[in-house]
């Protein structure tokens, strides 16, 4: 996977100058690298089964940390938000890997942020950020250097004033972002990533691969292929089906969106998503619904079950040698 050997290179070059100078080094990544490492991060499967959700406060975990840069995953209720705040001087990136969110900036217009839109910016960048839908969201971020100051602040009119600390049960830097001091994350009554695919899908109306390759006549359903390109290359695909990766799906289907395909010109499409096994894919088809795609779903048991009902294939064009990581 193109992380791990993100990590490998910086961290077999960190060595090479410590032997070389013997000191210690710490190369900055620049907002736009992060965007990519959070991005690819966001594309694999190395958080799903860590996620959390908290209805007290937001959750978070530090799935990553070297010396040049941290990752993290954060889970938001509705209604959950972080307050103004900045990253000290650490330069960051983040990307919603499921649900919506809404960034916040003094002096300038509000953002929406769907999945598979990273947002990049420099150290002593302040913003509020906030899930203002009805669903729950997780989003993947990156700091570097890793992340070991935050400030937070008060709006006041049209400028931020930094704020003090006026409890130790107020939500500080340390409660939320405890770089330090990590103590064990408090679970009771949090919900994990299995209650969020179940909540997902409930939403839907589920098709078997039969069901599916039935709907394929329909003028207004559209089959989507949603695994990366090297799941692809392995297992193969299905003739017909729009290949459409996972980080840009919302953006491509949306019909308000500037970089929509030409056939996401209205809300009643019936998109069919699938992945390897089905699991993926009900996480993304929930998403399309947020969007006002009511008839969005996705296949029970996803490629996997297609090929084995015996539904028409089209075989990989020659065996590859790369194995990436396992889609759910």
């Amino acid at each position: 996977m193109q992380l791990a050997t993100d990590k490998r290179l910086a961290h077999d070059a960190s060595n090479t100058l410590i032997a070389a100078k013997g000191l210690p080094v710490v190369v900055s990544r620049t907002p736009e690298q992060l965007e990519n490492i959070v991005s690819l991060f966001a594309a694999s499967d190395e958080w799903l089964d860590r996620v959390r959700l908290r209805a007290e406060r937001r959750w978070y975990e530090r799935l990553y940390h070297d010396q040049d840069y941290d990752i993290w995953v954060i889970s938001w209720m509705p209604g959950q938000s972080t307050g103004f705040h900045d990253h000290g001087a650490s330069s960051g990136a983040f990307v919603v890997a499921t649900g919506i969110l809404e960034e916040h900036r003094v002096g300038e217009r509000s953002h929406v942020i769907y999945p598979g839109k990273p947002r990049a910016f420099g150290p002593d960048y302040a913003h509020d950020v906030r899930n203002i839908s009805l669903a729950p969201a997780i989003s993947i971020h990156a700091y570097s250097p890793p992340l070991d100051e935050m400030n937070e602040y008060e709006l006041d009119g049209s400028r931020l004033v930094p704020r003090e600390r006026v409890s130790e049960n107020a939500e500080t830097l340390d409660q939320e972002w405890p770089v330090q001091r990590r103590k064990p994350v408090d679970r009771t009554g949090a919900s994990n990533i299995e209650q969020v695919l179940s909540a997902a899908r409930a939403r839907l109306q589920r098709l078997s691969p039969d069901e599916a390759y039935g709907a394929m006549i329909k003028p207004e359903a559209i089959l989507v292929d949603i695994r990366p390109e090297g799941l692809r290359a392995i297992e193969g695909s299905i003739a017909g089906a729009l290949v459409v990766e996972r980080n840009v799906l919302e953006w491509r289907f949306d019909p308000a969106s500037s970089a929509r395909l030409p056939v996401a010109s209205n809300h009643d499409l019936q998109i069919i998503v699938f992945c390897s096994e089905g699991y993926t894919s009900s996480l993304a088809a929930a998403s399309l619904q947020d969007l006002g795609l009511w008839s969005a779903t996705d296949i029970v048991g996803g490629f996997h079950a297609w090929r084995a009902a015996g539904l028409p294939t089209v075989p990989p064009a020659e065996p590859s040698k790369i194995h990436p990581a396992h889609e759910r």
